[in-house]
C-alpha cells in the first residue's frame, strides 16, 4: 500500500477537488479481504509530504504491528507488518493513527475496509459488490467550487462537523440490488459526527455483527446508532422494483447526545424488476452472548473529561496499564463531560452495561468501540490476547479524532502473567521499536 498526496477527486458533479489523499489512489484505499488463518505481510510506503502511519483498527495482532504512534513511517520510508489472522469474521479497517495529527489525515482521505472471512461462520451473502456491500460513511464540509478545505479538523469542541456526506467517497450516491437479501458492512469512517441509520420507510432489517464478530444470532431493529471507528453489518431485505433510501436521522429528543446530529440521506437502493433468491438468513450465528464478569476480575476505572484520561495527558513515553496476557478485565469508563466513545486496540470486549442498563441487542457481541453520550457511565468486559510485549504498547482512547490528537489517550502492554510489577513505566524517546 502507499499512501499518496495530491489526489484528484471529484466529489460533486463537474467539479474537482485537488486535495485529497489516497492509499493506492486519490481518495480512500482498497478493499482488503482476507481469511481466518492466513499469514499477512503488508508493504506500507509513505509518498506523503510528512510523516504518518497505518493502524489496523479492529485487527487482533502483535503491538509492534498495530500501526499506532510508535509504529511512524517517515516521508519516503517503507513499513512491512506481518501477522497471521486468528479472529472471527469481523469488518475491520485502516487508517493513520499518529500523534496529534490524526484528525487531518483521516479527513483527506486515508482509510480503507480490511475484510476478515472465517470458513467455519455462519452463511451470508459475501459476494462483494452484489449482495455484501462496503459503506464508508464521512461527513465533509465542501466549498462551492467542490474542493474540500480542511479548515476546522482541529477547532472546536468536537472538531469537524461536515454539512455534506460521502458513502465510499461518493456525493448523493444509488445502488442497484439485484438479490432478495443484501449485507451492508457500514463503517462510520467520520471525524466526530454520530450517526442513526435506518431506512426512510422505517423497514425492519436485521443486524449479524458488530465491530469484532457476529452477534449471536439476528437483531432486528429499525434504526441503529453508529459513532466513529465503529463497524455494524446489517441484512436487509427487498422487494423487486422498489426504491427505498437509507439515512440518518437525529435523536427525536436530541437529549441523549449533544454533538450536532442533522438528518441525511445517505444511499438511494434501487431493486432490480426481478430479483434472485437469497437463502435464508441463519437463525444462529456463531457469536456468543455476553456473560456476567467472573468473579475476582480485575477492575480498572477510566474517567474521561474534555481532553484527559484519568487527568492525564498522552505521554508517548509513560505507560499507563500493564495487563496480563489473556486477562478477561472489567473496564469502568465513567464519561463525565460531553459527548466521547472509547476505543481499545487489539482486545474483543462485551458491553455489560450503559448507566445500568443492558446494551440493545444489536451491541450485545463482540465489539472494541462503545459510545458514551455526556454523563454516560459503562461496564465492560475486556478480553485480552496473548501478543506480549513490556515494550510496546496497544493505545486506548476517544476515537473522535480532534480529542484523540488533543492528548485524550492512553497506553497498555501486554505481559506474562505474574511479572506486572517487574515492567518499567517508560518507554524511552517515546517510540517502541518496529
Amino acid at each position: 500500500m502507499t499512501l499518496l498526496p495530491g489526489g484528484r477527486s471529484e466529489f460533486l458533479p463537474g467539479r474537482i477537488t485537488m486535495n485529497t489523499w489516497g492509499i493506492n489512489g486519490p481518495y480512500l484505499g482498497p478493499t482488503v479481504r482476507a481469511a481466518r488463518g492466513d499469514k499477512v505481510r503488508m508493504t506500507v510506503t509513505n509518498r506523503l509530504p510528512e510523516t504518518s502511519t497505518l493502524h489496523w483498527h479492529g485487527m487482533r495482532l502483535p503491538a509492534r504491528m498495530d500501526g499506532g504512534p510508535h509504529q511512524m513511517i517517515e516521508p519516503g520510508a517503507t513499513w512491512t507488518p506481518e501477522w497471521t489472522i486468528d479472529q472471527p469474521a469481523t469488518t475491520a479497517w485502516f487508517h493513520p493513527h499518529l500523534h496529534e495529527r490524526t484528525a487531518l489525515h483521516v479527513y483527506r482521505g486515508l482509510a480503507g475496509l480490511f475484510l476478515i472471512d472465517d470458513p467455519a461462520g455462519p452463511r451470508l451473502p459475501s459476494r462483494y459488490g452484489v449482495d455484501d456491500i462496503p459503506l464508508i460513511v464521512q461527513d465533509k464540509n465542501l466549498d462551492d467550487d467542490g474542493s474540500l478545505p480542511t479548515g476546522g479538523v482541529d477547532e472546536g469542541t468536537f472538531g469537524l462537523l461536515g454539512n455534506t456526506i460521502l458513502v465510499n467517497g461518493t456525493y448523493d450516491p444509488f445502488l442497484e440490488v439485484t438479490t432478495e437479501l443484501v449485507r451492508f458492512r457500514l463503517l462510520n469512517a467520520s471525524n466526530a459526527r454520530v450517526y442513526r441509520v435506518g431506512f426512510a420507510d422505517n423497514r425492519t432489517f436485521d443486524v449479524v455483527a458488530g465491530d469484532a464478530g457476529p452477534l449471536p444470532g439476528p437483531a432486528p431493529v429499525d434504526r441503529v446508532k453508529i459513532s466513529p471507528g465503529e463497524r455494524i453489518e446489517f441484512v436487509a431485505r427487498f422487494t423487486a422494483g422498489e426504491t427505498v433510501v437509507l439515512n440518518s436521522r437525529g435523536e427525536p429528543e436530541k437529549a441523549a447526545n449533544d454533538i450536532e446530529e442533522d438528518d441525511f440521506d445517505l444511499l438511494k437502493v434501487v431493486a432490480a424488476g426481478r430479483l434472485a433468491p437469497s437463502d435464508p438468513l441463519p437463525a444462529t450465528l456463531g457469536g456468543t452472548a455476553t456473560v456476567a464478569a467472573p468473579a475476582g476480575a480485575r477492575t480498572r476505572r477510566f474517567a474521561l473529561s474534555g481532553s484527559e484520561i484519568n487527568d492525564k495527558d498522552m505521554d508517548m513515553t509513560r505507560i499507563d496499564e500493564v495487563v496480563p496476557a489473556g486477562a478477561l478485565e472489567i473496564w469502568e469508563i465513567d464519561n463525565t463531560t460531553y459527548a466521547h466513545n472509547f476505543h481499545i486496540h487489539e482486545v474483543a470486549f462485551r458491553i455489560l452495561d450503559i448507566n445500568g442498563a443492558p446494551p440493545p441487542a444489536y451491541q450485545a457481541g463482540p465489539k472494541d468501540t462503545v459510545f458514551l453520550a455526556k454523563k454516560a457511565k459503562a461496564r465492560l468486559l475486556v478480553q485480552f490476547g496473548e501478543f506480549v510485549d513490556p515494550a510496546a504498547p496497544y493505545m486506548y482512547h476517544c476515537h473522535l479524532l480532534r480529542h484523540e490528537d488533543k492528548g485524550m489517550m492512553g497506553q497498555f502492554v501486554i505481559v506474562e502473567p505474574g511479572s506486572e510489577d517487574r515492567i518499567p513505566r517508560t518507554i524511552p524517546g517515546g517510540h517502541a521499536h518496529n
